[in-house]
């Protein structure tokens, strides 16, 4: 049996300099850093955008985003970008979020940022905290989800999955936030249109140079994303995010990464939780204090 990582035996020709380019390509639009580890990844996922175009080689097909083609772009990072997601992942940070809501109550309109919403059970577990923080399924919290995948953005709209995406749910959450598929639709859930009357869920880069964030936020889910960019990158994503904090905002990051390079922005507050360094903080009060 022939071996897929054997060049000899791949559909099609992929070289060093085929991987450089792609490389080089994802990081300039996505900020995403490819290691030498991805070659296969890259080979295995781009390949069936060969087949999905018609294009027989690798050189052409990089031309063909050479030429700006939008629509390919677009394939091409979804291609590219994995989402891996579940509901309440990480779970230590949902009780934190609850009494940072609770601690607001009314006070104010309530945003919070998913920063990368994948298929949506990030943003709907943000949801059901706040239903719950409230005790009511019109709290005063509204969510913006973004994410650079397309694809992924239409699955989230839908809020239907299937069922062994929440089987590790409480049976009660289940019973309260999701409605059973029957017929064409049996072993699926859909979520209640309350939570996704919360959410707005929309494409965001964040390596374009604005960001489509015009309320001042009290939270920043931003999980798991980081550790897809260089530390160069991290910084620059971290420096404009800390403006978008109300001064006693919190962000949110994943298990596996660390933001002191950006001490002078944020502050670890607990564990992967994040408020704004000091003098950010001050600066922020003033400005809220102004307006």
């Amino acid at each position: 049996m022939a071996d897929s990582k054997d060049p000899a035996s791949r559909e099609f020709h992929f070289t060093r300099q085929d991987f450089e380019r792609v490389r080089k390509m994802i990081y300039d639009h996505a900020g995403i850093s490819l290691n030498d580890t991805k070659q296969e990844l890259v080979y295995s996922r781009l390949s069936r955008r060969l087949r999905a175009t018609g294009i027989n080689t690798f050189g052409e097909y990089l031309r063909l985003l050479e030429q700006n083609d939008e629509q390919e772009w677009e394939a091409f990072v979804n291609s590219l970008t994995t989402n891996l997601t579940s509901f309440f992942r990480e779970h230590h940070h949902f009780p934190v979020l609850a009494e940072q809501m609770k601690r607001i109550g009314r006070s104010h309109p309530i945003v919070l940022w998913c920063s990368a919403s994948s298929t949506g059970e990030e943003p709907y577990s943000l949801a059901m905290t706040a239903v719950d923080a409230f005790d009511s399924f019109t709290p005063p919290v509204k969510i913006i989800a973004t994410d650079l995948d397309t694809n992924v953005l239409d699955i989230a709209r839908k809020g239907v999955y299937a069922m062994e995406r929440v089987e590790k749910l409480d049976a009660a959450l289940l019973k309260r936030f999701f409605f059973k598929g029957s017929g064409a639709q049996q072993g699926f859930v859909k979520v209640r249109p309350e939570l996704q009357n919360m959410i707005t869920f929309r494409k965001l880069n964040l390596l374009d140079a604005t960001w489509p964030i015009r309320d001042r936020v009290d939270a920043i889910f931003c999980r798991n994303v980081m550790i897809y960019f260089d530390k160069e990158t991290q910084f620059a994503i971290l420096k404009k995010m800390a403006p978008l904090l109300r001064s006693d905002g919190l962000l949110y990051a994943g298990h596996s990464e660390n933001f002191s390079h950006a001490n002078g922005y944020f502050r670890l507050r607990g564990k992967t939780v994040y408020e704004l360094a000091p003098q950010v903080q001050e600066q922020q009060r003033k400005t809220e204090k102004n307006q």
